[in-house]
């Protein structure tokens, strides 16, 4: 079995920062549901925040409460799907994000994204009244659901963590990096996303969608959703991605905690060597379940929604 640091030194070689703006767009932004899921009807919470909005389906009566968190970029509509499925049980909370997918950016406009949006999650569950919900975040909504449980352990019922690891920095640095270390290319890397040209910058985009999104039919939402984001916004979110590192906080967290992954979209990463990745990111929350899901790119959600449904009822119940 590999470890993290043998992984990261493969990682160096795969050139991720040359790709960097691509890659920003594709680990953890967008999706579409199938046909009529997308049309359902909902309702929006009243919650004051500057740093999100939430979409609310579900009985006057639910079982329980669940927080949905997309990636970067991304739209609510990604969760359209799981909704639909769940929406007749449970009280389904989306959340959308100020900046990605056409809402104003408000209080996101500079500085950092995942961690405010975290804090005021943790104020949103409080003054809804939420008794321990579950959170499921997709990518970047992955950190700020693993910020939520850490920072907020009574807040969070049960977490889900959708296709990423708790330091991202890792696959862009040689073994040993931190994120001190890794701060010089996270700037770089977000000089290059703010430099590019409009046309770069969607061309990058829709390039990344295509390798995140197996499912040809549902690639066109995606594509929407990152050209009504705001470049700014996303660019701060991914730059605070890179350096956010939260191995040493994850341990902190009490929810039972399930975690998705997929082998990584490059020939040189194995199943094993994924599997390695994510088993020793996660070494410090020793009771988390980690699955591999296999035959999907990113979008675990959109390309496997059938054994998806199934690992988010299993982890419901």
């Amino acid at each position: 079995m590999k470890t993290l640091t043998a992984i990261a030194a493969l990682a160096g070689v795969l050139s991720f920062a040359a790709a960097a703006p691509a890659f920003a767009q594709a680990h953890g932004d967008h999706g579409q549901a199938h046909g009529a899921a997308a049309a359902h009807a909902h309702a929006h919470a009243d919650f004051e925040s500057g740093r999100f909005h939430v979409r609310i389906d579900g009985p006057e009566h639910p079982v329980g409460d669940v927080i949905l968190i997309p990636g970067l970029s991304s739209s609510p509509h990604v969760w359209d799907e799981l909704t639909e499925q769940l929406k007749g049980r449970y009280r389904v909370h989306r959340i959308h994000v100020q900046g990605f997918a056409g809402a104003p950016v408000e209080d996101n406009a500079s500085g950092p994204v995942s961690a405010p949006v975290a804090e005021d999650l943790a104020r949103y569950i409080a003054e809804q009244g939420l008794n321990r919900p579950a959170v499921i975040g997709h990518s970047m909504g992955g950190t700020i659901g693993l910020m939520l449980a850490a920072r907020h352990p009574d807040s969070v019922g049960r977490l889900m963590v959708v296709d990423m690891v708790p330091f991202m920095g890792a696959m862009f640095g040689p073994p040993g990096t931190t994120a001190e270390s890794v701060a010089p290319m996270a700037d770089q890397i977000h000089g290059g996303m703010t430099a590019a040209s409009d046309e770069q910058y969607q061309q990058q985009a829709a390039a990344s969608v295509t390798g995140m999104i197996n499912t040809e039919a549902l690639r066109a939402r995606p594509l929407q959703d990152a050209a009504r984001s705001d470049r700014a916004v996303s660019s701060a979110a991914f730059r605070e991605l890179i350096v956010t590192d939260l191995r040493s906080e994850i341990g902190r967290i009490t929810a039972p905690t399930r975690v998705l992954y997929v082998k990584f979209n490059d020939p040189r990463m194995t199943d094993e060597i994924t599997d390695s990745i994510y088993q020793a990111s996660f070494a410090a929350l020793p009771g988390a379940t980690l699955t591999r899901i296999d035959d999907s790119a990113h979008f675990i959600m959109l390309d496997q929604p059938a054994r998806f449904a199934a690992e988010v009822n299993a982890f419901l119940e």
